[in-house]
C-alpha cells in the first residue's frame, strides 16, 4: 500500500512541476478558474437584479446553495474532472498501457493529467460559502457547524461519482461525452438551486434519482432551519453523507463492469 501511495504521489508531483515550470501560463489558468466561479456569483446577482425571490427563496438562501455546490463541483472537478479523458484513451488505445501496469486504472487516469490550475476555483467557492454563511446569519450550532463541513465533501462525493459513472459509459459508447458534460456541469447547475423550481419528473430523476437534491438544497435547508416547501422532512437535511456513498457505489460497481467489458484496440 506504501509502494502504491509512492507512485501515485510521484505521478501527482511530475504533473505538478511540470505545469508550474511555466509561470505566466499557469497563473493565467489558475485565473481562469477563478473567473468561473466569479461567473457563477454574478449568475445569481443578476437573477435577483429582476426578481426579489425564486420559489419563495430569498437571495442569503439561494446564495448560500450555491457556495455549498460551487464548493462540491470545485472539490471533485479538481480531483476527478480528468477522468472524463477515458474515451480519448479508449478510442486511441492508450488505455492498453494503463491496464498492464500494477496500479489501479482509475487512480492512474485521475493522476495523469492533473489540474492544479482548478484550485483556484476551489479556493474562491470556499471564500463564497464563507461569505454566504455569514450573510444568510447561520446560526453556529455544533449540528450547523458539522453540516456545513460535511455537506460539501459529500457534494463533491457525489459529483465525482457522477463523473466516473458518466466517464464509464464510454466503454460501451465511446462518444458519450456529451451525456456526461449535461450529467456533471449541467448538475452542477441544477443543484445549486432550490428544487421546486423544477418539475416532479426532473426532480424524480435528477434530484432523488442522482441525489443531486442532497449536494446543496437539502443541506441548506437544515442549516437554515427552513421546512422544505415541498414536504419532505428535516432530516434529509444531513443524509448527505449516505447518499453519497451510495451514488459513489453504484458509479464503482458501473466502473468496474466496464473495465471488465473493456476490449482492447489491438495497438
Amino acid at each position: 500500500m506504501a509502494s502504491r501511495f509512492a507512485a501515485y504521489r510521484e505521478l501527482v508531483g511530475a504533473q505538478v512541476r511540470g505545469q508550474a515550470q511555466y509561470r505566466a501560463s499557469f497563473a493565467i489558468d489558475i485565473a481562469g478558474s477563478v473567473g468561473f466561479g466569479i461567473l457563477d456569483v454574478v449568475e445569481i446577482l443578476v437573477l435577483f437584479y429582476v426578481t426579489r425571490s425564486i420559489a419563495g427563496f430569498a437571495f442569503a438562501e439561494v446564495f448560500l446553495m450555491m457556495a455549498i455546490a460551487n464548493l462540491g463541483f470545485a472539490l471533485a472537478d479538481l480531483v476527478v474532472g480528468n477522468v472524463e479523458r477515458l474515451r480519448v484513451y479508449v478510442r486511441t488505445g492508450l488505455l492498453d498501457a494503463v491496464l498492464v501496469r500494477p496500479l489501479g486504472v482509475l487512480a492512474q487516469l485521475v493522476a495523469m493529467d492533473v489540474a492544479p490550475r482548478r484550485l483556484g476555483r476551489v479556493v474562491f467557492s470556499l471564500a463564497v460559502l464563507a461569505f454566504a454563511t455569514v450573510h444568510a446569519a447561520i446560526t453556529a450550532t455544533p449540528s450547523h457547524v458539522a453540516l456545513l463541513v460535511a455537506a460539501p465533501i459529500a457534494g463533491a462525493v457525489i459529483f465525482s461519482a457522477i463523473f466516473v459513472g458518466t466517464a464509464a459509459v464510454a466503454f460501451w459508447w465511446i462518444e458519450a461525452g456529451e451525456l456526461g458534460n449535461a450529467l456533471t456541469y449541467g448538475g452542477h447547475e441544477f443543484a445549486a438551486y432550490p428544487m421546486p423550481i423544477y418539475g416532479a419528473v426532473f426532480r424524480r430523476l435528477l434530484a432523488y434519482g442522482l441525489g443531486f437534491a442532497f449536494v446543496a438544497y437539502y443541506p441548506a435547508l437544515a442549516l437554515l432551519d427552513r421546512a422544505d416547501p415541498l414536504g419532505a422532512p428535516a432530516f434529509l437535511g444531513y443524509l448527505s453523507p449516505v447518499v453519497a456513498s451510495i451514488v459513489a457505489l453504484a458509479a464503482g460497481l458501473l466502473w468496474r463492469a466496464g473495465v471488465r467489458h473493456y476490449t482492447s484496440t489491438g495497438s
